[in-house]
């Protein structure tokens, strides 16, 4: 347990012999909860994550003999070796609870702005409850394990876990204009979270005969809700070719909606297509690499043997898998509260571009106007380029896109037209959703103060790379990656920092910190897991100026810094390796 506003840390070892297992009528359970609520008490830190339970053997009885019950408990354990070190974060001061009306609320006017469906499903077996957004036609997904109950689901559901996963449920939607400019519905009016609740649970059940159905939608559009069961649908046969060749006969019965509702008013037209040329559909053909760059077949190519084609498991790198080139896209940016801007480029559309670049084989590289540029609209919502995500995983922007550039396969290309392909390209309806929110990340030093506390090494990696800002062949800006490592693991030569900026490392870190803390743990099962302690301590001072300066001494080069309780270490990385440069108390001692 460790209390970021403090730097406090406190830990409890499970081991055969210490559970105090209480009884359930599913049998004997270890609530590690309370250890965890134990261990918050001790550094005086509120804590909301759930921790998991310890279910013993079912031959485990308190009058056992004591051997017996400490193999069995040794066995639970092992049983949760993929969790051998747990993490939980608090904060000295409670975080408010979310209300799940509030929540709810805010997920409705959202979907208004971004032209979605916010649907609330429950499914069967289980009753099961998810949240999400989708675009206006998408099928039912398959099989989606849930939360017990619509608040719960609510209150574990921001929009960033709604908005996950709108590309693979869209993808196969038809592509369609959007109209903003149509009268949008009034503001949401509070909503009755337990009667929606009782009305979705209400459609689970036919109404002709009783019998139970495998679930039920309530899907917002329009400024109201429209309500639906859901029902098996015709059985779906698919040929599964294996990697050995062998064919694989699957039958799955799909859900459908017992309605549909009807089309939203800002729906517009369809936009037409074109199959994709670098892929076959229903098989894993792609295009061969030596037609990269627009090249002819190579007769003696040893992957594809003059075909052209060779099978992958990877989709198709033009179409993403989807088999198809769209003539227009909508992009849609937002800042996730109130403000939003949609944009709709179409192929085909003659603009001025001017000549920035020219690729090694002779390609021209070219920038769109301004209304083209995703980087020209971040300031608009109040953030930097650099800041620009999608909506669905929060993968960082292209830079071609942010800048609006092209790089023409031929001279006399459509530049619209190949921006409008990198754009859709396997978007769900034609459409690509960016959000304009700056990353929501504790400080660098909250970050390194933390690895002190847990007695982990926390490195931190820089590039400055900003003497590329005007070649948009060439990645540019600066690049961090920040991570939590065993405090002996050696620095990897590997190592390159793909975060556009710290904030968005510094995020990923702590996303990412339960597999972390796991993986740290010691792979000898002789060796110990580490109990770390640490009493409050003080943050350090900011390493970020020092880091600034640092790197732009080593231009173009990777320079790693790692954070331990013995002091820190300054590596640079270059073409013969890593070298150690400098090792002091902290960083401002290794720059003077």
């Amino acid at each position: 347990m460790a209390d970021l506003d403090t730097g406090a840390v406190a830990s409890h070892r499970v081991v055969p012999g210490g559970l105090d297992p209480e009884r359930t009528q599913s049998g004997w359970v270890v609530d590690l909860g309370r250890k965890v609520r134990e261990l918050a008490a001790r550094i005086g830190a509120a804590v909301t994550d759930e921790a998991p339970e310890l279910w013993l053997p079912q031959q485990w009885r308190p009058d056992a003999p004591l051997v017996q019950r400490l193999e069995l408990e040794a066995q639970a354990i092992v049983r949760m070796d993929y969790l051998p070190w747990l993490l939980f974060l608090g904060r000295s001061e409670p975080v408010p609870p979310v209300d799940p009306a509030e929540r709810l609320v805010r997920l409705c006017v959202l979907a208004d702005l971004l032209l979605l469906d916010l649907v609330i499903e429950v499914r069967r077996p289980g009753m099961g409850w998810d949240v999400r957004y989708e675009v206006p036609g998408s099928p039912v997904p398959g099989f989606r394990s849930g939360q017990p109950d619509l608040p719960q689901s609510l209150t574990r559901t921001d929009v960033a876990d709604a908005l996950a996963g709108l590309t693979e449920r869209g993808r196969r939607v038809a592509a369609r204009l959007v109209q903003p400019d149509r009268p949008r519905p009034p503001a949401v009016p509070s909503v009755d979270v337990d009667q929606l609740e009782r009305r979705i649970l209400a459609d689970c059940v036919d109404p002709v005969d009783g019998a139970e159905l495998p679930g039920a939608q309530a899907i917002w559009r329009d400024g109201r809700w429209w309500h639906t069961s859901l029902r098996d649908g015709d059985p779906v046969e698919t040929l599964v070719e294996q990697l050995t060749g062998q064919v694989v006969r699957r039958v799955r019965v799909p859900l459908r909606r017992g309605f549909t509702p009807p089309e939203p008013a800002w729906l517009g037209a369809e936009t037409g297509w074109r199959p994709c040329p670098d892929c076959v559909p229903g098989s894993r053909l792609r295009s061969c690499d030596c037609r990269l760059g627009g090249r002819g077949v190579e007769a003696g190519c040893p992957r594809c043997r003059g075909a052209g084609l060779h099978t992958s498991v990877l989709a198709c790198f033009t179409c993403d898998g989807t088999h198809r080139l769209h003539e227009a896209v909508v992009l849609t940016l937002t800042d996730l509260r109130h403000r939003v801007v949609h944009l709709t480029w179409h192929t085909g559309t003659p603009e001025p571009v001017t000549l920035v670049a020219t690729q090694p084989g002779g390609k021209p590289v070219v920038q769109l106007p301004d209304r083209y540029r995703l980087a020209a609209w971040a300031p608009v919502l109040g953030v930097r380029p650099e800041d620009l995500a999608e909506a669905d995983g929060g993968h960082e922007i292209e830079a071609r896109l942010r800048g609006g550039h092209v790089t023409l396969p031929w001279a006399g290309a459509d530049p619209v037209g190949e921006h409008v392909r990198a754009a859709g390209r396997g978007q769900p309806a034609g459409r690509l959703i960016v959000t304009a929110v700056r990353p929501d990340a504790p400080p660098l030093t909250v970050l390194i103060r933390l690895a002190l506390g847990l007695n982990l090494a926390c490195e931190v990696s820089i590039c400055d790379l900003r003497h590329n800002a005007d070649d948009p062949r060439y990645l540019s800006g600066l690049r961090w990656s920040v991570e939590l490592r065993p405090r002996d693991a050696p620095v990897r030569p590997d190592e390159w920092p793909s975060r556009p900026t710290l904030e968005a490392a510094l995020a990923w870190c702590v996303e990412c910190l339960t597999d972390t803390i796991a993986s740290a743990a010691p792979a000898d099962a002789v060796v110990p897991i580490p109990v770390p302690e640490a009493p409050p301590s003080a943050l350090p001072a900011d390493p970020v100026p020092v880091l600034l300066r640092l790197a732009a001494r080593h231009v173009g080069q990777v320079l790693t810094v790692r954070f331990t309780r013995a002091g820190c270490t300054l590596h640079l990385h270059d073409d013969d390796g890593i070298h150690l440069i400098a090792e002091a108390p902290d960083l401002h001692a290794v720059e003077g």
